[in-house]
């Protein structure tokens, strides 16, 4: 239960703004210290408690399937998942060896879900978040362990001064301090239960309008408005299109909507620049949100079964990267922009939206922010996130 109180605190002191670098630092330095030393028996408890504490907010999406039922069981599984994992690392005593493993459990996906990263418990610590210091972090603590228990407390303590070369000083090769570009991020407020209600369609269509025509009045260049803002398939509306088409030759509209065709419904963006529209669709799938990562006998079963026979969302083959004012920015949405794929060619700025209502009330927004925080120090991104019921920032990569 330690263990999993310390690799924890990181989120939940982000979550209520007690959130320090000197604390971070300690609590997660305490906490894989005694990881590493303790027993298989106790860290599947430890594992078990860190699978509810970072994930227990999956279960409350389930309220808007009419599965409420299924909350407790989401929550037990999410624990006995990670519970496994952190029992398996522990099969060995060797520290060395717990720690190798430790570093590879951020490429283990349970069900296609990978937002356990260990070393994200640094993020907003004095040490970096890269695999080489995490490395560096973790082959400390062992050979402190190690060397301790051999009596041999004077190199132990030595072995600990290994940690200081993990410490965040490196030059980062993004040096944006300002974007350049002035920009609205609209900050959404709406709860699930009313953002597909039919009956307040017309409303949240009018409120994104105003917003948008504010944007104009304040001198705004770009508006970027969440996943979803507009609760329709936009690509059939319009009339819509036509007047965010007009909208758009004194402002830039970026906005989240849903896109059908004849092969399926997509998860977009829709960039409205100069009276042209550009769509970018999802690329990564929300696991059992937006697609079953099961076989195809077994998801055809599973959407039957609990989605009413709803069909898996379509994707894009690769992101989307759309030219706004001479940048070249690179589109994710939600789940995707913590997914290494939106990353791999190193883009220097990503939009980002999010609609984080299925899971609020919870700490899902505060850990999507964090690993949001994460990528934009890995890859030296500059990240621009727009989220319903969730945060809207800038994230300079620091």
């Amino acid at each position: 239960m330690r263990v999993a109180f310390f690799l924890s605190f990181f989120i939940y002191g982000a979550y209520f703004h007690i959130s320090y670098p000197l604390i971070d630092t300690f609590f997660g330095l305490y906490g894989f210290y005694i990881f590493l030393k303790e027993s298989r028996k106790t860290n599947f408890w430890s594992g078990f408690f860190v699978g509810i504490f970072w994930f227990y907010w999956i279960a409350l999406s389930f309220r808007y399937y009419d599965l409420t039922y299924m909350i407790p069981f989401i929550i037990l599984l999410a624990g006995l998942v990670y519970g496994v994992i952190f029992a398996l690392i522990s099969y060995v005593a060797n520290p060395f060896i717990k720690s190798l493993l430790l570093l590879l459990v951020s490429y283990i996906h349970p069900f296609g879900f990978s937002w356990f990263k260990p070393e994200l418990i640094f993020v907003n610590s004095y040490l970096g978040v890269e695999k080489w210091q995490f490395g560096i972090i973790l082959f400390s603590l062992s050979l402190y362990i190690l060397l301790s228990r051999k009596r041999d407390k004077k190199f132990a303590l030595i072995s600990l001064l290994l940690i200081l070369l993990s410490l965040n000083l490196y030059p980062q090769k993004n040096k944006d301090k300002k974007l350049g570009i002035d920009i609205k991020l609209y900050d959404q407020k709406l709860p699930q239960q009313i953002k597909w209600n039919p009956r307040y369609k017309e409303q949240i269509i009018n409120n994104n309008l105003k917003a948008i025509n504010s944007s104009i009045k304040n001198k705004k260049e770009m508006i970027i408005l969440p996943e979803s803002a507009f609760p329709v398939y936009l690509n059939k509306e319009k009339l819509l299109l036509k007047k965010l088409r007009k909208l758009s030759h004194k402002i830039i509209i970026v906005t989240g909507a849903l896109k059908y065709t004849k092969k399926g419904f997509y998860n977009s963006t829709y960039y409205f620049i100069n009276g042209k529209i550009k769509i970018a669709d999802k690329v990564v799938l929300v696991p059992f949100g937006e697609e079953i990562p099961l076989p195809k006998p077994l998801k055809n079963f599973v959407n039957r079964i609990f989605f009413d026979g709803a069909e898996d969302f379509k994707t894009a083959k690769k992101p989307t990267v759309i030219a706004i004012k001479g940048k070249m920015f690179t589109n994710a949405i939600c789940y995707e922009a913590t997914e290494d794929i939106i990353y791999k060619n190193h883009p220097r700025y990503i939009i980002a939206i999010s609609n984080n209502a299925w899971f609020t009330p919870s700490i899902e927004p505060t850990l999507q922010n964090l690993l949001l925080r994460y990528y934009a120090k890995i890859y030296h991104t500059l990240i621009i996130h727009s989220a319903n019921m969730g945060i809207s920032e800038i994230i300079f990569p620091l």
